[in-house]
């Protein structure tokens, strides 16, 4: 590469978290014109219509690459990726490639570029839930220690980074380029009226559940594996829906779990709208109009903090715990009966407030890019 050269950068998205955080990235690779990024998709969720509509929403490009890995165990996902990643980047060697989250499509490609010697940026380093029970936790660890860039979202990152030996010229607060995403289409977000009326719900029906509603999201193994664990969490929710209507995205595994345990009678009853995975701005719209979320997601703990949303983590452990301490987040636990309690608090208390994390402005793709474009001419002058 000389100086006259663009900057050759593989973009690696395996799953839609990533998608959200890797499109305002493009956009400024794009708008900047030093850079040639090819996005590469490994195919880890291969819901091809659902990919489709948050490529189009997200302002995505077609993937120049993908890589169809589709589903299957933890390590035999991972190892189909890093074969076909390694194909790949020797047929066309990137100069750096950029990483965002923690899914097993980060890891994989971490692993086979640190044993290409090719540079790697990770965005969203240093975050630890400290549960090693958690997939992501590997995931963020062994990215981490393999990364040559990494761009963090808060504060608290770069300590722990430190903590773990990296070293400071290497780690760079850039923000939280998912908010990026958000601040960019709330004027898209769809209605949650409109979301339920789309899916067969009448429509008087739907204005009435848009009024006042609880967005749930539940998916973790943790949570919806075990028939008990899932039964205690769901008989909980169908109180709530006594008092105010639910509105629950489920996912196709949390669905085949309910269906497997017997308990469908648990949501299929007044008052519960069970709908199927959400298109992007649909998504964004439930989130923003929501009275409370609960959840066991990591990307709806930062957006409800900077929509001031109240929400409530049915997890025992977080990896984003300015969503707590500045944010709307309340970490309540996985036992069923704690989740009862922190709702009483929430729905009989007035809506809690926060404010926005330091840097959580919509500008984090440009420092992003702006630290890779430093990194490559500080090489330069090597």
């Amino acid at each position: 590469m000389t100086h006259t050269d663009p900057i050759r950068v593989a973009c690696i998205v395996g799953a839609r978290p990533n998608f959200m955080k890797m499109a305002p990235i493009l956009k400024v690779f794009r708008e900047h014109g030093g850079f040639a990024a090819r996005l590469i998709h490994t195919g880890q969720h291969y819901d091809v219509e659902m990919n489709a509509v948050f490529f189009q929403q997200l302002g995505l490009p077609e993937p120049d690459l993908n890589l169809e890995v589709g589903s299957g165990t933890q390590t035999e996902q991972t190892a189909r990726i890093m074969m076909k990643l390694e194909q790949a980047f020797k047929a066309q060697r990137p100069d750096l490639v950029l990483l965002v989250g923690d899914v097993n499509s980060t890891l994989a490609a971490v692993l086979v570029a640190a044993k290409l010697r090719i540079p790697v940026a990770h965005v969203e380093a240093g975050l630890r839930s400290f549960d090693l029970d958690m997939p992501e936790e590997i995931n963020r660890l062994v990215t981490d220690r393999l990364s040559d860039l990494l761009l963090t979202t808060e504060r608290a990152a770069e300590a722990q980074l430190r903590s773990e030996g990296i070293a400071a010229t290497a780690i760079h607060f850039v923000g939280n380029v998912m908010i990026d995403t958000v601040f960019a289409n709330l004027e898209k977000a769809v209605p949650v009226a409109e979301t339920l009326a789309a899916r067969g719900s009448d429509a008087e029906i739907a204005r009435t559940v848009a009024a006042r509603y609880a967005l749930v999201t539940l998916h973790r193994p943790s949570n919806v594996d075990d028939p008990q664990q899932l039964g205690g969490l769901l008989s909980v929710l169908a109180a709530l829906s006594e008092r105010i209507p639910i509105v629950f995205t489920m996912h196709p595994r949390t669905r085949a779990r309910i269906e497997a345990a017997g308990l469908t009678g648990l949501v299929d009853r007044p008052g519960f709208f069970a709908v199927p995975p959400l298109s992007y701005f649909e998504m964004l719209g439930a989130t923003r109009d929501a009275t409370i979320v609960v959840t066991d997601s990591g990307g709806l703990q930062e957006e409800t903090t900077v929509l001031g949303v109240p929400c409530l983590t049915v997890r025992n452990n977080t990896e984003r715990p300015i969503t707590i301490d500045e944010g709307t987040n309340t970490l309540v636990g996985s036992a069923p009966s704690a989740l009862e309690k922190a709702l009483a608090t929430a729905l009989s208390a007035d809506r809690r407030s926060g404010k926005i994390p330091e840097l959580w402005d919509g500008h984090a793709a440009e420092r992003i890019v702006g630290v890779i474009e430093a990194y490559f001419a500080a090489k330069q002058n090597e």
